[in-house]
């Protein structure tokens, strides 16, 4: 009994960490409000051999601006991946926002990681760096 149960406990631990650590997250950080840019759609895509994008997934950020995974679709590789942050209506449907997309480009070097990458964004700027 002692045995199935730690075999059991293993195999959950062994899947828990393989799941987590494959991942690419990101956040919109809103510097001129001080809140999470909420609703942002997002673009995940790596470069092909070709030196050309493959979209992978999209989605949107959350109520506090974060995109926590782009699905279990989504395996990290050792590649170059961007991220195009769509801010065309950032704030509201009006908006007419001085740089309307962004993109962030970066290198997965290990795989068996997570990569998050944020954004800080304000009207007339936006920074990004590797985040934990």
């Amino acid at each position: 009994m002692r045995i199935a149960a730690l075999a059991a406990l293993s195999a959950f631990l062994i899947s828990a960490g393989s799941a987590s650590a494959e991942t690419i997250s990101t956040h919109v950080l809103d510097l001129a409000r001080g809140v999470g840019g909420r609703d942002v759609p997002v673009t995940l895509a790596i470069k092909d051999g070709d030196g050309g994008w493959r979209q992978l997934a999209t989605a949107r950020t959350d109520e506090n601006g974060r995109v926590r995974s782009f699905g279990d679709q989504v395996t990290t590789q050792v590649a170059t991946y961007k991220l195009t942050f769509d801010m065309s209506q950032y704030g509201d449907k009006d908006a007419q926002p001085f740089f309307p997309e962004i993109d962030v480009v970066f290198q997965v070097r290990d795989p068996s990681i997570h990569y998050h990458v944020p954004v800080v964004v304000s009207p007339y700027g936006y920074s990004n760096y590797r985040g934990n």
